[in-house]
């Protein structure tokens, strides 16, 4: 396990000047009067609250780099020589028939009215930071095209600055959450779905009841919490009217925009930027039980349920209200975080790391089962960005487990794609994309496949970066496949536990997954002594 170096991180703009590093503090060893920087102490001196968070706001996202002792990398995933599970009825494997192009990596989630996609992966809440709001298109456009679902996250509404109310402070108009709503289905492919998320917030202002009476969504997520934090969600504004417009709508803003100290700070340039933050979730189980029975009443057809990297007490809530409650997927969000707003020791310090509250979710998840329970549809995430990735958390969470969220590794996609179109534009194309041409058709992999998708007219309305996630979520669909072949699944269904193997015995005893050495013994015995 390699040590922390708390003071000092390219995601908060700091470094050690010396090149020994007290480990415990991240101080360096040799702390010089004189030093003119830059760890995070020497910043924090005069930027303060500033170095909580990474940065700069809305041009990044950030990801915790804190070094577990166990994570994925510790699993393996089996190889077999023998037999082909998961084939279409009636067909006996063999090399002709079951061939790695024809694994079906489709899956679904969903109590009862289910929801397919085209590939077992899905993107995190985009909710009001700048990010998901400037590359909206690109990500929803993207995520439509590739036939999977695309969570709006919580906040959109409210701080949209066309927001208007009603008497009872209620939502009448939200232009940008209408702008998102409608992008993601005017191309959407009949596979996958676009839910909405509510806070705190979101529920004050009637979000659930706004998105339902204007667009009729079939989908609402509740929201307990993420891996990246244990506390509510945060942006940052540049204008003292926004902030004090933002604290009127009802949210905590800090410094306090209304306070004369915290104007004239602004004014004099000390202070550059204020915080929205959200509030606090407090649950219990009557009231949860109580808001999935309102939330139906008024016409939703499913209900999910966004968790973090809270305690196991937590989990175990999760879990077991949310198969009372019979919600149709409920998300189980690991740290450490990656975030576009997030503060960086709590994405690095706080919660229970993805291996081992996944690993918790399952024993839980079968736990429900061998009573007769019948526990929800489980989806993973945090920090998963590969197909190696994907097939492990689906293995070790199967059968419960339907699909794998995944945060910045289906943003960067979109990111990459605008870019490229700006850098086409503007004639600037660096060597990393130019080898490869200088047109969207030469560049991208996959531009026909989407233009034969959407239709030659239509092209012209997708944006590279939509074309980006398309290609992106194509990769792990292929490298899926070929896993899946090598491990003779031939559909998601077929995935089991089995087909992972614990590389030490620390992972082992965390995941229940035999140690490589014991895996398959007694079957590779019975062989041999047949």
């Amino acid at each position: 396990m390699n040590l922390q170096r708390p003071n000092a991180n390219d995601a908060t703009r700091t470094a050690n000047r010396s090149r020994s590093v007290v480990p415990m503090s991240g101080l360096c060893s040799r702390c010089l009067d004189g030093c003119t920087g830059n760890c995070e102490v020497f910043k924090a001196t005069f930027r303060g609250r500033e170095l909580i968070y990474p940065g700069p706001f809305g041009e990044i996202t950030a990801g915790a780099d804190k070094d577990y002792p166990v994570d994925y990398s510790h699993l393996n995933i089996q190889g077999y020589a023998l037999g082909a599970r998961g084939l279409p009825p009636g067909v006996v494997g063999d090399p002709d028939t079951a061939t790695f192009p024809g694994v079906n990596t489709e899956t679904e989630y969903g109590w009862t009215k289910k929801v397919k996609m085209s590939v077992p992966i899905f993107t995190g809440a985009l909710g009001s930071t700048e990010i998901a709001r400037k590359n909206w298109e690109h990500f929803a456009v993207g995520a439509a095209i590739s036939g999977v679902t695309l969570v709006c996250g919580e906040n959109v509404c409210g701080i949209d600055p066309k927001l208007e109310r009603d008497s009872k402070g209620k939502v009448t108009s939200s232009p940008d959450m209408d702008r998102r709503i409608e992008t993601y289905r005017r191309h959407h492919r009949g596979m996958g779905e676009i839910l909405v998320q509510c806070n705190v917030e979101d529920s004050r202002l009637g979000v659930a009841e706004y998105v339902l009476r204007k667009h009729k969504l079939d989908t609402i997520e509740l929201k307990w919490g993420q891996g990246a934090k244990s506390i509510g969600g945060e942006i940052k504004v540049g204008s003292l009217d926004r902030a004090l417009e933002l604290k009127k709508r009802g949210y905590i803003v800090t410094p306090d925009p209304s306070n004369p100290i915290s104007q004239t700070s602004f004014k004099a340039g000390a202070i550059k930027e204020f915080e929205r933050h959200s509030r606090l979730g407090f649950i219990d189980e009557e009231g949860f039980y109580a808001r999935c029975k309102e939330l139906r009443d008024i016409g939703f057809k499913r209900i999910t349920l966004k968790t973090g990297a809270y305690s196991l007490r937590e989990l175990a809530m999760a879990i077991k209200w949310g198969s009372r409650a019979k919600i149709d997927l409920l998300t189980v969000d690991g740290a450490s975080g990656g975030t576009g707003m997030s503060p960086w020791r709590m994405m690095v310090e706080w919660g229970i790391p993805s291996i081992y509250l996944h690993a918790a979710a399952y024993d839980f998840a079968r736990r429900l089962a061998d009573k007769g329970e019948r526990p929800p549809d489980l989806a993973f995430a945090g920090g998963f960005s590969s197909e190696d990735g994907v097939y492990k958390a689906l293995a070790l969470g199967a059968p419960f487990v339907k699909a794998i969220c995944m945060g910045r590794a289906l943003m960067i996609p979109g990111m990459v794609g605008k870019n490229i179109a700006q850098w086409i534009a503007d004639g600037k194309l660096p060597n990393t994309v130019s080898q490869f041409g200088s047109t969207p058709e030469e560049i991208f992999v996959n531009y026909e496949e989407v233009k034969n998708l959407v239709g030659a007219d239509e092209m012209k309305n997708i944006p590279l970066g939509a074309v980006g996630i398309y290609s992106y979520s194509q990769k792990i669909k292929v490298g899926l496949q070929q896993l899946m072949a090598g491990s003779r699944c031939f559909n998601v269904p077929a995935i089991s536990r089995k087909e992972l193997m614990s590389l030490t015995e620390e992972c082992a005893k965390v995941t229940s997954i035999p140690y490589v050495m014991d895996a398959y013994r007694e079957e590779a015995l019975a062989v041999l002594d047949s």
